[in-house]
């Protein structure tokens, strides 16, 4: 009887443990090549656990249908899309088409989700990435020469067609902030209104840690360790593009995978660029658009794309930023170097989490 009645105790303090509201629920799983994280405040255990386990079924369909290389509704619509035809595009592309043209031409297309040829060519669309040679400079001009844009994507209804063969679809530098964008709305809709969702650094946002601001690290340009940080409350993204995600070295030079459409070479003079918005796939197209854009163009392109704070180190290691960003981060070393631009907006609203 003894024993009977400690096995039902147990029981009842292990389904009392599964119901219980924890204060934060962490978790992390292997999505989009990269680690994601998934933290959950305000809810039981149990209800924490299955929402994770939602995202993580929602980013392996994700990740399968996006795949610009491997089987699947992306390889299918680059294949028709160079034949010329009209077809009816996936829902699962459609979407991702269109939301990609607005912002590619916001960023007079700097931010270019048609040059999948350049970034297979220079192979950076491998899992891993080695320098073993380098792309012929005449492949590189030849594919710049054919200039392949979003503008050569016709869509009618659900209908796709292109009008340049040259154009492939690789949405690596929007696929991630789309998703997490799905993610973040699927948690939502189970109720779950404190969350943060973080694939391999880059993130989204909202309410809040049991009352307290999520405290976001902004990487170091050297890939390494913390430039400084951000806080975020309310509903927020924080996307970070730099040199030091996906690169290789050859004889002696980095190539990172940050194509710049104009040259068809790896951007140059930026390092890293991190940029808050209240959009996630919206931050990660504008995080690429601004890494291409440079220490002279990103200004324009942030207002152009319409992005409040923005945050870029160049290639000598100067941070530049608008004031609006610079009331918001926290740097580590307070004698970085910084440049100040003038304001991104006019009459900026007060900045969240501070």
């Amino acid at each position: 009887m003894k024993t009977t009645a400690a096995l039902a105790l147990i029981l009842l303090l292990t389904l009392a443990g599964c119901d219980r509201t924890d204060p934060v629920y962490n978790s992390r799983f292997l999505a989009f090549g990269t680690i994601n994280d998934v933290s959950i405040v305000g809810v039981t255990h149990k209800d924490a656990e299955a929402a994770v386990a939602a995202l993580e079924e929602d980013f392996a369909a994700m990740h399968k249908a996006w795949h610009a290389w491997n089987p699947g509704p992306l390889a299918r619509t680059n294949r028709l899309l160079e034949e010329g035809v009209r077809f009816p595009a996936p829902p699962s592309v459609l979407s991702l088409v269109k939301l990609s043209k607005e912002l590619a031409s916001r960023s007079d297309q700097l931010f270019n989700p048609a040059i999948g040829r350049l970034i297979a060519l220079w192979g950076f669309h491998r899992d891993r990435i080695t320098c073993d040679h380098l792309p012929e400079k005449a492949e590189i001009e030849a594919l710049v020469k054919a200039h392949p844009t979003m503008d050569d994507i016709e869509i009618d209804g659900i209908y796709l067609q292109s009008r340049n063969p040259a154009v492939q679809l690789d949405f690596g530098a929007i696929g991630k902030g789309y998703g997490i964008d799905l993610a973040i709305e699927h948690l939502k809709e189970l109720g779950i209104r404190n969350a943060i969702v973080n694939s391999g650094g880059d993130l989204r946002a909202i309410g809040s840690r049991g009352g307290h601001p999520w405290r976001i690290a902004i990487r170091s340009p050297s890939g390494s360790g913390t430039l400084g940080f951000i806080n975020v409350a309310g509903d927020e993204s924080v996307f970070t593009s730099g040199d030091y995600e996906r690169n290789c070295l050859w004889q002696g030079k980095l190539y990172h995978h940050i194509i710049d459409p104009r040259t068809g070479y790896p951007a140059r003079g930026t390092r890293s660029v991190t940029v808050i918005h209240d959009n996630a796939a919206e931050a990660d197209a504008a995080a690429t658009a601004l890494f291409v854009a440079g220490p002279d163009q990103w200004h324009r392109i942030a207002r152009q794309m319409g992005i409040r704070y923005v945050l870029l180190v160049d290639e000598n290691n100067i941070v530049h930023m608008n004031p609006a960003m610079q009331r918001r981060v926290e740097l580590i070393d307070r004698k970085q170097p910084a440049k100040i631009s003038p304001p991104l907006v006019d009459n900026a609203p007060p900045s969240p989490g501070t």
